[in-house]
């Protein structure tokens, strides 16, 4: 991949790029084996070199007239990114657009050296259908009037932008958004079509970087566990319902839980619209009381499933489909759950440049 911003010394964010993607892939590739051991492999399941994040998370800097979306350098001052390589192309046309909204609503960027302005980031994510979602991340409620006034100049040049809010985050803090969101349009859903299931997205929620790579991730996850046949399945982490959808089946009963009130409303919704049976429930993943299904799938974030590994070691699940953003805390987890042995993996590079990666482990008890 080819990136001026790299070249030119003003982002070095992609640890990577000087390293040709085959190499990537086979270095990824001997780490995830390190943490997960000696099991069945399959080939590594490649992303795009660039165009592949449906996710921009810009930070605001410079001034009304001349503002950057892009990075902070070492000393506070914006660094624009907008031209960056990595992002899909809805992403990319989006952004120059948002740029210049800035100017025209009279945003004022935020200095962090300083502690005063009002816009401190802009986050855009796309569909695979190629709608936006649009976020202003704000220090108060002063420029909203100004935000709600431009919107329909944004929505005539950026006609794709079906969820438009603003976020609130007064504290001078090391945080990407807050707890408030304001909506500037009717519409907070934007759908996420992977493979043949919608999951709905709301403002502040997680989701996969890579559609492409994440539908793969599906995909498999359903052959793997179609093959096995559990009669139930418990999804820990379950988020918007990503893998507790995809592996929903007639007579299979599944059930999600998420903290997040948010997430399980969208979930519950795209249950309904498609017609299926799975359940979700909001509760803390790492203190789900039933671990009795057949299969539990486990989705953590980076510091891994913890005090939940040993729960699961001495539950009657038969089997367990971790899917892993840290090698560290996967072999960890692993290591805390001896009875329960790896039969199936494969890495899916959702993060293509630098060191990240995804792990999809089956695990099965032994002498079961």
């Amino acid at each position: 991949m080819d990136c001026s911003y790299y070249a030119a010394g003003r982002c070095r964010s992609c640890t990577l790029l000087e390293i040709g993607y085959p190499q990537q892939l086979v270095s990824k590739q001997a780490v995830a084996r390190d943490a997960v051991g000696p099991t069945a492999w399959e080939e590594p399941f490649r992303s795009a070199e660039a165009g592949f994040r449906n996710k921009a998370k810009m930070v605001v800097a410079g001034t009304v007239e001349a503002p950057s979306l892009g990075i902070l350098d070492g000393a506070g001052l914006g660094v624009d990114l907008v031209g960056c390589p990595l992002h899909e192309a809805p992403v990319a046309a989006a952004l120059p657009v948002l740029r210049e909204l800035v100017t025209r609503a009279r945003l004022t960027p935020y200095s962090v050296p300083e502690r005063r302005g009002e816009l401190k980031h802009v986050l855009v994510t796309a569909s695979p259908a190629g709608e936006l979602m649009v976020r202003f991340v704000l220090r108060s409620t002063e420029a909203l009037p100004r935000l709600r006034k431009h919107l329909p100049w944004l929505r005539e040049r950026l006609p794709h932008a079906v969820v438009v809010s603003a976020n609130l985050l007064p504290q001078h803090a090391a945080l990407t958004e807050g707890r408030e969101e304001v909506p500037l349009t009717e519409n907070q859903l934007l759908t996420m079509r992977m493979n043949d299931v919608d999951l709905l997205l709301r403002p502040g929620g997680f989701f996969q970087t890579n559609s492409a790579v994440a539908a793969g991730l599906y995909r498999t996850a359903a052959a793997w566990v179609d093959d096995a046949a559990p009669g139930s399945v418990t999804d820990l982490y379950c988020g918007v319902g990503g893998f507790a959808l995809h592996l929903a089946r007639p007579g299979r009963e599944v059930v999600g839980v998420e903290t997040s009130a948010e997430a399980v409303d969208g979930a519950r919704l795209a249950a309904r619209r498609r017609g299926s049976t799975a359940r979700f429930e909001v509760g803390d993943a790492t203190a789900a009381g039933d671990l009795g299904a057949d299969l539990v799938v486990v989705n953590p974030p980076r510091r891994g499933i913890g005090a939940l590994a040993p729960r699961l070691e001495a539950s009657a699940a038969r089997l367990v489909l971790y899917s892993s953003c840290n090698p560290s805390t996967l072999a960890r987890d692993l290591a805390a759950m001896p009875s329960l042995r790896p039969v199936r993996a494969q890495l899916f590079d959702m993060f293509p440049q630098n060191h990240h990666a995804e792990v999809l482990v089956l695990l099965e008890r032994s002498g079961v």
